[in-house]
């Protein structure tokens, strides 16, 4: 396992028309690209140096990549964007992570997006113009989950700190699961908010067995994944009060599960 340090690519304490790091001094300081893109760009880079190698060190296609908190956001926006990620495991990545921007709002506790939008420039700068009314926007984060899909993703949360905005990240992953059944793909994705421990990126027992399962299936290539959700009943989102489809079934396409 190798440590990637998103702070080169994209440093934080900048404000939005003088950003820092590797990737603004390629696009520029202005660049209305937000640092979580940023840092996904980073992944993307390095994996191209594995690919690159030929495998004779490491494998392109048996990555993974994971962080906690505003980590956590970086995570899972570089899964969605690069699909050489066998594995994305996001944590406790709160707004403007993997919760649901419509569901923020309505959620007591949580970080507002106007806050997460203004803390950091995490968020591109184009979004500033929908933190006071995200139903204006064309998109929301199940369907980034659902980008991951058919690959490995194992979402991690922590219901415990209403700031994290767990039942919207439920939401989000209940809606993205959906389309992962609809491509014969269900068990590649987990979600796990039932834990006791409430500290913020603690370790944590409950997550040990699934995490280990799904290393073993998306980087090894060796048994099957989890495929389980496991959702805290201190922040359970609820699905059908979100939606008014249906999930088809979809013929054609490949099916990874597990590899």
């Amino acid at each position: 396992m190798s440590y990637y340090d998103p702070y080169q690519v994209g440093k934080e304490g900048t404000p939005r028309n003088n950003k820092q790091g590797a990737f603004y001094s390629i696009y520029g300081s202005g660049s209305s690209t937000g640092l979580e893109m940023a840092w996904a760009w980073g992944v993307s880079r390095i994996i191209d140096v594995i690919a690159q190698s030929g495998g004779s060190i490491l494998k392109a296609d048996a990555t993974g990549v994971t962080g906690c908190s505003r980590f956590g956001k970086g995570a899972f926006v570089a899964g969605a964007f690069d699909q050489r990620i066998a594995l994305t495991m996001p944590i406790e990545s709160g707004t403007a992570g993997v919760p649901i921007f419509r569901g923020v709002p309505g959620e007591s506790g949580a970080q507002s997006l106007s806050s997460a939008y203004g803390e950091q420039p995490w968020l591109g700068d184009a979004f500033g113009s929908f933190t006071g009314d995200p139903t204006r926007l064309p998109v929301d984060t199940h369907e980034m989950v659902a980008m991951v899909a058919p690959r490995g993703l194992f979402v991690m949360e922590n219901p415990h700190i209403n700031h994290l905005a767990a039942r919207s990240g439920s939401v989000a992953a209940l809606g993205g699961a959906e389309v992962y059944k609809a491509l014969g793909a269900g068990p590649d994705i987990s979600y796990w908010s039932d834990v006791q421990n409430g500290t913020h990126c603690s370790v944590r027992p409950e997550w040990k067995a699934p995490l280990q399962q799904s290393l073993q299936a998306f980087l090894l290539k060796k048994g099957n994944p989890p495929g389980v959700f496991r959702i805290s009943s201190l922040k359970a989102g609820n699905l059908p009060s979100w939606r008014d489809w249906t999930t088809p079934v979809l013929t054609g396409g490949p099916t990874t599960s597990g590899g």
